[in-house]
């Protein structure tokens, strides 16, 4: 296979995350709710016996309409089968939270398809999803279109050209294996599953919510906003607080006409999907999702394309509810992680700096999995250490060493020293142990989500205690913000 590709795309530091994220994420955390839904309502046990969700093509699926509902459809309402036997619609099993303790990780794929078009698509947002079962964390890391990268089979170009290489060349899984492929060995971490969606999902999800609350920081007007055929659909929005309805939560999430860029449309990306997060946990949000069950499997058999079954769908959705909004990570390669080069043949690209991706990565993905009888008795093995732990504050956030301390004492954690670092320029939180204290390392490590590479052994501590924690810039304590 030989690259000679020209698309074109200057993304400093965020892939399109919008619709497509915000339609694959919500589809995940959306599943946790129709877990419910699906048991109830026994009206989409036509779509889900069928399971056409787990790998359509984007196009029009035909679902047979059930004579107890013909004539009695409103216009332009999607049939969904019916069955009334007494059949489980899903075991039980798929009603229990995920019960792995390996982590899980899922690269979403935004397609850039538009006008109806056919034929291989390049994505339009990369983004890789991590959950860690046991420490109840997320990591979600953004990839932007222009990365240039080593693509198996293909030879280096953009990181947008892997799905379409894949459908192109009839790679085997097609273009989301190839992206899947393309990713882990960038990244080197194993990706699990991958989700596609395009950009009807997200609207149709947002609206069948009934719309995301939204604070916008900086009034945008961008006369130039794309519609969905190469023709433009102005957009404008006041600074404050907003209701937004799909059409517009997509146009606020795509919108690139910022100072920032697509670094502003990151952040802005990253605040509508917990805005559908939100929106979808909410408590009273579940009649209305019920009643709109149909419409959102139908939903998904026509704009989602994915390698997770129902059952493994719904029960990541079960364990996503359970992730408090302070252990979501997210992270963008920006221009700290990147640089601009223009190619020979003329495309303005992204080149990796591999150290500092590297870093990133093992921030959002190396903390060690620990096995659960360990995490169920690790206090105590922590107590019989009796290790004595300073905490110094390697960052210019004033009184946050102190804050830290009172968190780790109630949490067990024998704090005997407090101060500051050699330095308040930390970006990450270190862990220094002198001589052998391991179960005080890994309940520091569970409770501040510090990565392995940033744990050390050191000789001669310069006070009297046996653990050291530096704190950077990445740690907050939790509830405080």
């Amino acid at each position: 296979m030989k690259s000679n590709s020209s698309s074109s795309r200057r993304s400093p530091a965020r892939v399109r995350l919008p619709l497509w994220v915000w339609g694959v994420m919500t589809a995940v955390a959306l599943l946790l709710i129709l877990a419910l839904s699906i048991w109830l309502f026994r009206t989409v046990q036509g779509a889900v016996s069928s399971l056409e969700v787990i790998s359509p093509d984007f196009s029009d699926v035909a679902v047979a309409e059930s004579p107890t509902q013909a004539g009695t459809t409103l216009p332009g309402t999607p049939q969904v089968s019916v069955d009334n036997s007494d059949t489980p619609l899903i075991s039980t099993e798929a009603l229990q939270r995920w019960q792995g303790t390996e982590r899980v990780s899922i690269l979403m794929l935004g397609i850039d398809q538009r006008c109806e078009e056919t034929g291989p698509t390049h994505t339009d947002t990369m983004m890789v999803v991590t959950v860690d079962p046991l420490g109840l964390s997320a990591g979600m890391l953004s990839l932007p279109r222009d990365l240039w990268v080593e693509i198996p089979g293909v030879g280096v170009d953009r990181i947008n050209q892997a799905h379409y290489f894949g459908e192109t060349y009839e790679y085997p899984g097609g273009g989301p294996a190839l992206a899947v492929e393309t990713v882990e060995s960038f990244l080197g971490v194993p990706i699990d599953y991958y989700v596609t969606v395009n950009f009807d999902a997200f609207v149709e999800m947002v609206d069948v919510i009934g719309g995301i609350d939204i604070n916008v920081p900086e009034a945008i007007d961008d006369p130039n906003y794309p519609d969905r055929c190469y023709g433009y659909d102005p957009f404008q929005i006041e600074t404050g607080s907003h209701h937004l309805d799909g059409q517009q939560a997509l146009k606020y999430a795509r919108t690139r006409v910022t100072f920032g860029g697509d670094v502003d449309r990151a952040g802005r990306q990253q605040a509508v999907l917990l805005a559908v997060r939100d929106k979808v946990l909410q408590l009273e949000n579940l009649p209305q999702l019920i009643a709109q069950a149909p419409l959102l499997w139908q939903t998904f058999q026509d704009n989602v394309r994915t390698n997770l079954t129902l059952e493994e769908a719904l029960q990541l959705g079960l364990l996503a509810q359970d992730i408090p909004e302070s252990s979501i990570y997210t992270a963008v390669i920006d221009y700290n992680y990147v640089y601009n080069e223009v190619t020979p043949d003329g495309r303005a690209v992204l080149v990796p700096i591999r150290e500092n991706i590297r870093q990133l990565r093992d921030q959002l993905f190396a903390p060690p999995v620990i096995p659960t009888p360990v995490i169920e008795n690790l206090p105590g093995l922590m107590a019989n250490e009796g290790a004595r732990v300073a905490v110094y504050n390697g960052t210019a956030v004033f009184g946050l060493a102190t804050e830290t301390e009172e968190y780790l004492k109630q949490n067990g954690i024998n704090v005997t020293e407090v101060g500051n670092a050699d330095s308040s320029t930390y970006l990450t939180s270190q862990i220094v142990t002198y001589g052998r204290f391991p179960n005080t390392a890994r309940y520091l490590t569970q409770l501040m989500h510090i990565p392995p590479l940033n744990q050390s052994e050191g000789t001669t501590p310069e006070g009297d205690f046996d653990v050291l924690v530096i704190i950077g810039d990445d740690w907050r304590v939790p509830g405080s913000e």
